[in-house]
């Protein structure tokens, strides 16, 4: 199918790997130019320059962290004009209720909550003037069923989820749709943190960590940043122009609800 984004221009933050990278990916060979953002430098030209290669598309890059007022500046002024804004940004640490104290909530409403409305603030006029634009927001399955461990992404994504349900509303008559993707658990270094905290937890291997983890995942498996950028990709293209405010779940059929 093509997309009928190409020429288009995308920033995408957090896509120096994992979800970010799968989605940098996509719209690579859609044929859109990038502006990836990461944290770390080295792995963010490394991706940068493969994507290059690969595709032959244009990448920015800017390495920076968009939780901060100072990253978030920087990160706007590398991208200039865009078209489509991939929100994502790194999940705060695991815990339970009594661990987390204001400073954490803090940082997890600045990277989770705050930073993709600072973007989405900063890019989303320009698009509606222009008659088209797409913004994808990476949350989680958490804000559908909330992961009790991960009380600190629930609350700061749950509260982005609010934002976007009722802010795409209001710029949907000007050619702009905002969407949120919802993943569960996809092989990554995300994955590989949660597992990890599970292996020293409970006294178990990283092997029967996963193993246990996929049983309760009806396809069985985890899911790949390949597929992941795809459907993040069909959300930024011509064809997704009627899609509004809504939360993809990608997660395997591991939320179980109706609706």
């Amino acid at each position: 199918m093509d997309l009928g984004i190409k020429g288009k221009r995308a920033l995408v933050c957090a896509s120096s790997k994992g979800l970010g990278l799968g989605c940098a990916e996509a719209l690579a060979e859609a044929g859109v130019a990038l502006v990836m953002n990461a944290r770390g430098a080295e792995a963010l030209e490394e991706a940068a320059a493969r994507l290059r290669e690969t595709y032959g598309v244009e990448v920015t890059t800017v390495a920076a962290d968009v939780s901060t007022a100072e990253g978030q500046a920087a990160v706007i002024a590398a991208a200039g004009e865009i078209d489509i804004l991939v929100n994502n940004a790194g999940g705060p640490p695991p815990g339970m209720w009594h661990d987390w104290d204001r400073d954490d909530f803090i940082a997890a409403l600045d990277a989770n909550m705050l930073a993709p409305i600072a973007l989405i603030k900063a890019f989303v006029p320009k698009m509606m003037e222009r008659g088209w634009g797409r913004v994808v927001n990476i949350t989680s399955q958490s804000v559908r069923a909330p992961i009790a461990v991960l009380g600190l992404s629930n609350s700061a994504r749950t509260g982005l989820t609010g934002y976007v349900a009722g802010t795409s509303r209001q710029v949907a008559g000007k050619g702009v749709t905002i969407n949120n993707l919802l993943p569960g658990i996809h092989a990554t270094d995300r994955a590989d943190s949660l597992d990890s905290a599970v292996v020293k937890a409970r006294g178990i291997t990283l092997e029967e960590a996963r193993e246990e983890r996929q049983k309760g995942i009806p396809a069985g498996r985890y899911g790949t940043r390949e597929e992941f950028g795809a459907a993040c990709a069909f959300l930024c293209s011509q064809h997704a122009g009627f899609i509004v405010g809504q939360n993809l779940l990608l997660d395997g059929g591991a939320t179980n609800i109706t609706m």
